[in-house]
């Protein structure tokens, strides 16, 4: 075969691009919805008068959701068929969209969050299945540039869409987007996508997901109760937390006894999968619990619009834009033990900008911290990811993955309840102000009413108060902030230990068996 033919048999043709056009906007709709909801949170715990603990949970439920059913999603599109269940995973997640909308509670809309996460969680693995059908395994590389797409414009404009719908209609068009999307998605769906023949599947493991979904969900939950009670000793808090975490680790021990677990935990006998999981875990605690909080503090402590933080949250999206090409094509060159100490360097430089904020902080300080951090996240995430998967037997890979992938979507959810808990607790420790309470009879304090004044400044006209309390409740906010960005610093400080021991050596790929090349396997990113 010439140059010309191999390079022409290379290239996407119409057919698989038409295909891929149905992933991308799949993927678009999953990876936009976790970050549009980022600048909503403060709007929803004005519209539920709810703690910043309670909101935080339309992201915790997602993303456990997401964790539930990635797993799931292999073993069920051999059993119904990759092209049936993609539309089904389109229409839960539409449909869940449209829910969220109508909900009148924090309760419903966690509740509905929930659903649209288990639609959402399958259209990424799925739609990598049906692309690496589509095209061939010779033309991943391709196609994970196509799929880079909404992975890089996600984080940019994610936000910034989301504080624009708020500021100009609701907070219900972050969700309402989603069902015209999501109808187009579903019929150039039926049009598009190849018919497949469902095949008999390994069994799955339905006992190990009734013990991991809804032992973390209980264990975090208890966490989360904790600002409200304000003690361990409440049943509400204890008793949650130890029934989840009992359940947790009979998840790990059971899981070393079926032939086809849940997560495959013998992978981690791998030195190097085992290191690189733990680095990734803990940096995504850190960063994606740390990272909700941006936008909340533009919001309720500079008093900025909805989509002027999402504006505001740009830079980290650029950084990681740049970074990002730059960290797949060294993954194949250089040693990661090389690379991610130092991209963890720069994060670790950027995120100290916001340990310092007060009321007052430069926009140019902090916008330059975001674009340090995303450049080192775009330098950190990926690579880890593939160098988990690049010592691992071929047959290995797919389990690796789906064990990578849940664990990343586990830190999200334990980092998000985490910070979104330091923080509400750091605010509950603000003073009262004497006489005055709020719609529920509970006291005000001076956070409270200046974090409140912030996004509401008629309230000054109603409750006439002297302005040094309102400051000193903005620099009590501020200062609650700072700690909690603290707790993140230092765990992505302590990302340093297992990353210095990732491999500083090149790591020759595991070989197919039947081909004699070394296996690629894309790895997915929400």
């Amino acid at each position: 075969m010439t140059q010309q033919s191999i390079a022409t048999a290379d290239k996407l043709d119409a057919a698989v691009l038409k295909v891929a056009g149905v992933v991308v906007l799949g993927a678009i709709m999953s990876i936009l919805d976790v970050t549009v909801v980022s600048v909503a949170l403060p709007t929803f715990q004005s519209e539920f008068d709810a703690t910043y603990a309670r909101v935080a949970w339309t992201m915790t439920a997602y993303t456990l959701a997401l964790a539930t059913v990635i797993p799931l999603s292999g073993w069920a599109a051999d059993r119904f068929g990759t092209k049936r269940l993609y539309m089904v995973a389109l229409a839960l997640f539409t449909i869940g969209s449209g829910l969220c909308a109508t909900a009148d509670t924090i309760g419903e809309l966690i509740g509905y969050r929930v659903l649209q996460g288990l639609g959402g969680g399958m259209l990424m693995p799925l739609g990598m299945t049906i692309m690496t059908r589509a095209a061939g395994p010779h033309r991943i590389g391709r196609l994970m540039a196509v799929l880079g797409i909404p992975m890089l414009l996600g984080p940019i404009g994610g936000p910034i869409l989301g504080g624009w719908l708020i500021d100009t209609a609701s907070w219900h068009w972050i969700f309402l987007i989603n069902l015209p999307i999501g109808v187009v998605g579903l019929i150039y769906a039926q049009m598009a996508l190849p018919k497949d023949a469902p095949e008999p599947s390994e069994s799955f493991d339905f006992v190990g997901m009734l013990m991991l979904s809804p032992g973390l969900a209980l264990f975090l939950y208890g966490v989360s109760s904790l600002p409200e009670v304000g003690t361990f000793a409440e049943a509400k808090v204890w008793a949650p937390m130890l029934v989840g975490g009992a359940l947790v680790v009979a998840f790990v021990l059971y899981s070393f006894k079926p032939r086809h677990p849940l997560l495959d935990l013998r992978l981690f006998r791998n030195r190097s999968l085992t290191i690189a999981s733990l680095t990734l875990f803990v940096f995504i605690i850190a960063f994606m619990g740390a990272g909700l909080l941006f936008p909340s503090y533009f919001l309720q402590v500079r008093g900025e619009t909805t989509l002027a933080a999402g504006l505001l949250m740009a830079p980290q999206g650029i950084g990681a834009m740049i970074t990002m090409p730059i960290a797949g094509t060294l993954a194949d060159r250089v040693p990661i033990g090389r690379t991610v100490p130092f991209a963890l360097a720069l994060i670790v430089a950027g995120f100290f900008g916001f340990t310092q904020v007060d009321p007052q902080t430069s926009y140019w300080l902090l916008g330059g911290s975001l674009f340090v951090m995303g450049l080192g996240m775009g330098g950190t995430m990926m690579p880890i990811m593939t160098s988990a998967l690049r010592t691992l037997q071929a047959q290995e890979v797919a389990r690796g993955s789906t064990l990578v992938n849940i664990l990343q979507q586990i830190g999200g959810s334990v980092g998000a309840a985490v910070m979104s808990v330091i923080l509400t607790n750091e605010l509950n420790g603000s003073r009262t102000i004497p006489g005055l309470v709020d719609e529920s009879g509970k006291p005000v304090t001076e956070a409270g009413l200046a974090i409140a004044s912030q996004q509401r400044p008629e309230l000054l006209q109603q409750m006439p108060v002297d302005p040094s309390i309102i400051q000193r409740g903005l620099d009590f906010a501020a200062s609650s902030f700072a700690n909690t960005f603290w707790v993140a610093f230092a765990l992505v400080l302590l990302t340093f230990i297992p990353a210095a021991l990732l491999p500083r050596r090149r790591q020759p790929a595991q070989l197919d068996e039947s081909q004699g090349e070394p296996v690629k396997t894309p790895v997915v990113i929400h």
